[in-house]
C-alpha cells in the first residue's frame, strides 16, 4: 500500500468513526476495504492514539488525540474578537481583570485580557502558556478531557509552583469531579502565591469546551468575603453568552 493510498484511507476511517463507534465489519464495508486491510488500519491509528476500542466493546471510536489536534486549527483570533465585549463587561461587573484562554496540548494558552481598573493588580498574562493543574482554567480543560487522556497528562508527573499547588493525582481528580459537577473552578496561590482566580467553559453545542473564561486577581481581596460564589455564576454566566454566540 503506498504512503498516499494509507493516507487516503486512514482519513476515511476517521471519517466514518466521526459518526460514531462502529464496528470492525461494518468500517470495511463502509469503507470499502477488506476487513484485515482495516483491522491493520485501526491498529495503527490506535498506537498514534487518534482511534481506540470502546471499553468493554468491540467497536471503535475517535481517540483522545484528535481533540489535541482540533484544538490547533480553532479560529483563535475570531473567538478573541468576539469574546471581548463580553470579557469587558464582566470586568466592569467585578473590578478585577478578565481573561479568555485555549486548550494548547496540556498547557492553557492565555488568549485575551481585559485589566482591572485597581492600581494593585495582576499583570497581563497574554500570550503566556501555564500547566493546566496549576490554573482555574486549566481545571476547567482536565474536567472535560477524555479519561484516557487526562491520565495521560497525570502519569506525566505535576509540578510543584506553590506550597498549594495540587501534585497528587487522586486529589486533583477529586477536584476536577467538583468542577463537573459545579461547572466552575477556584484556585488560590496555586501558580503564584498571592493570585487567585476562578473560571468557566465556553461550551460548544455538543459539549465540547471551546476555551475558559477567568476573573482573577490579588488573593488579599479577591474574592471579597462571602462574594465568592456570586463571582462564580458571573463567570459561568459570561462563559455560556460567549458559547452561545460562538454557535450563532
Amino acid at each position: 500500500m503506498s504512503t498516499v493510498q494509507s493516507i487516503e484511507r486512514a482519513f476515511a476511517v476517521l471519517g466514518v468513526l466521526a459518526d460514531g463507534p462502529i464496528g470492525v465489519t461494518d468500517l470495511a464495508e463502509r469503507v470499502a476495504l477488506p476487513k484485515s486491510t482495516a483491522a491493520r488500519m485501526l491498529a495503527s491509528l490506535a498506537r498514534e492514539d487518534v482511534v481506540e476500542q470502546v471499553p468493554g466493546e468491540t467497536r471503535w471510536r475517535l481517540g483522545p488525540r484528535i481533540v489535541t489536534l482540533a484544538a490547533a486549527v480553532r479560529p483563535t483570533r475570531s473567538l478573541v474578537a468576539l469574546a471581548r465585549p463580553h470579557l469587558a463587561e464582566l470586568s466592569d461587573a467585578t473590578g478585577e481583570a478578565v481573561g479568555l484562554s485555549v486548550a494548547d496540548g496540556f498547557t492553557v494558552h492565555y488568549v485575551d485580557q481585559v485589566d482591572s481598573p485597581h492600581p494593585v493588580g495582576v499583570r497581563d498574562w497574554t500570550g503566556t502558556r501555564l500547566p493546566m493543574h496549576a490554573v482555574s482554567s486549566g481545571h476547567v480543560f482536565l474536567a472535560h478531557l477524555h479519561p484516557a487522556e487526562l491520565e495521560r497528562f497525570l502519569a506525566g508527573g505535576l509540578e510543584r509552583f506553590t506550597p498549594r499547588t495540587t501534585i497528587d493525582p487522586a486529589a486533583l481528580r477529586e477536584r476536577l469531579l467538583q468542577v463537573q459537577i459545579d461547572g466552575f473552578a477556584w484556585t488560590r496561590d496555586e501558580y503564584a502565591e498571592g493570585i487567585s482566580s476562578v473560571a468557566a467553559p465556553v461550551p460548544a453545542e455538543d459539549g465540547e469546551v471551546l476555551a475558559a473564561v477567568h476573573v482573577h486577581g490579588p488573593t488579599y481581596r479577591f474574592p471579597a468575603r462571602g462574594r465568592g460564589p456570586d463571582l462564580a455564576h458571573a463567570v459561568v454566566d459570561c462563559a455560556r453568552r460567549i458559547g452561545t454566540r460562538l454557535r450563532g
